[in-house]
C-alpha cells in the first residue's frame, strides 16, 4: 500500500512541479502579466499541453478527469449563476457600506492592464476585454482539470475523497504564492508583508479550490467548477467599485463575503445531494 501511495505522489509532484516551473519562468522571466497583454498565460497554455499528454498517457483520460461532454451545458450555467449569485449580493454590501461612509462614487467596467509603456491604467477598449476573458477561459481550463481534475483522480486511487480534496487544494493555494514570492523578490515588499500576503493568499485559495472540489464531486463533472472559477476571477477583474479613495477599495471585503455565501451554498448543495 505505502509503495502505491508513493508512485500516486510521485506522479503528482512531478507533474505539478514541472507546470510550476513554468510558472516560474514567466512570472519571473516572461512577466506577461507586466506587459499590454496583462495576463500570466503562457505557462496556463503550456500546462493545458501537459495535461492532455498526462491524461492521455497515463490511463487517466480527460474523460475520467471530469471532461466528458455529457452534461456539460447544464453544469457550466450552474456554476456560472453560482458565482453571480455569490457576488451580486457582495457587490451590494460593497457600495452599502462606502455609501453609508458617504464615500460611493460609481460603479464602472474596465480592465486594469499595461499599456506599451509600462504604465498601468484603466482600460476600456474591446480588445482588452477580449484579452481578459481569454485569459481567464484558459486559466480555468488549465487549472480545474490539473487540480480538480487530474491531481484529484490520481490521489482518489489511495486516499477517500475528503482527503484528497484537502490534499490537492493544498497544492493549489501553493500555487497562488509566486505573486507575493515575485514582490518580494523584486524588493517591492517586504518579508513581513510577503508572510502576511502568502498566507492569506495561500490559505484563502486552498479554501476555495476545496469549494471547486465539492463542485466537482456533486456534479461529476469539472464543468460547474470552471463556470464559478470563471466568475470569481472575470467578475473582479471586469467590474469595479469606485470611491473617493479610488478604485476596489473594499475589494477584499467583497471577496471575502462573496465565496463565504458561495461556499457556504455549496455545503448545503453537498450535504443535500450526497446525504454527508
Amino acid at each position: 500500500m505505502q509503495k502505491k501511495q508513493d508512485r500516486v505522489w510521485t506522479f503528482v509532484l512531478s507533474v505539478y512541479l514541472l507546470c510550476f516551473a513554468l510558472r516560474i519562468w514567466e512570472y519571473v522571466v516572461l512577466r506577461t502579466d507586466q506587459t499590454v497583454l496583462s495576463e500570466a498565460f503562457v505557462h496556463k497554455l503550456l500546462g493545458i499541453g501537459v495535461l492532455y499528454a498526462v491524461a492521455r498517457y497515463s490511463g487517466l483520460g480527460l474523460r475520467q478527469i471530469g471532461f466528458a461532454p455529457s452534461g456539460a451545458a447544464r453544469n457550466l450555467s450552474l456554476g456560472l449563476g453560482l458565482g453571480l449569485l455569490a457576488f451580486v449580493p457582495a457587490y451590494l454590501a460593497e457600495i452599502a457600506l462606502l455609501a453609508a461612509r458617504g464615500n460611493f462614487t460609481g460603479v464602472w467596467l474596465f480592465v486594469s492592464a499595461y499599456t506599451v509603456d509600462g504604465t498601468a491604467a484603466a482600460q476600456t477598449g474591446l480588445v482588452f476585454f477580449l484579452l481578459c476573458i481569454a485569459g481567464n477561459l484558459i486559466n480555468v481550463l488549465m487549472e480545474e482539470g490539473l487540480f480538480r481534475g487530474l491531481f484529484q483522480k490520481a490521489l482518489e486511487t489511495r486516499y477517500p475523497f475528503w482527503a484528497s480534496a484537502a490534499l490537492a487544494s493544498g497544492l493549489f493555494g501553493l500555487w497562488h504564492i509566486m505573486a507575493p514570492l515575485r514582490s518580494y523578490w523584486d524588493g517591492s515588499m517586504g518579508s513581513a508583508a510577503f508572510w502576511a500576503n502568502a498566507l492569506l493568499l495561500v490559505g484563502a485559495s486552498a479554501l476555495i479550490g476545496f469549494k471547486f472540489a465539492l463542485l466537482t464531486r456533486i456534479t461529476g463533472s469539472l464543468y460547474a467548477a470552471m463556470g464559478d472559477h470563471f466568475v470569481n476571477n472575470t467578475i473582479v477583474n471586469l467590474l469595479h467599485v469606485l470611491s473617493y479613495s479610488g478604485a476596489d477599495e473594499l475589494q477584499t471585503v467583497r471577496i471575502a463575503l462573496a465565496q463565504s455565501l458561495s461556499f457556504l451554498l455549496v455545503l448545503i448543495w453537498y450535504k443535500n445531494k450526497r446525504g454527508l
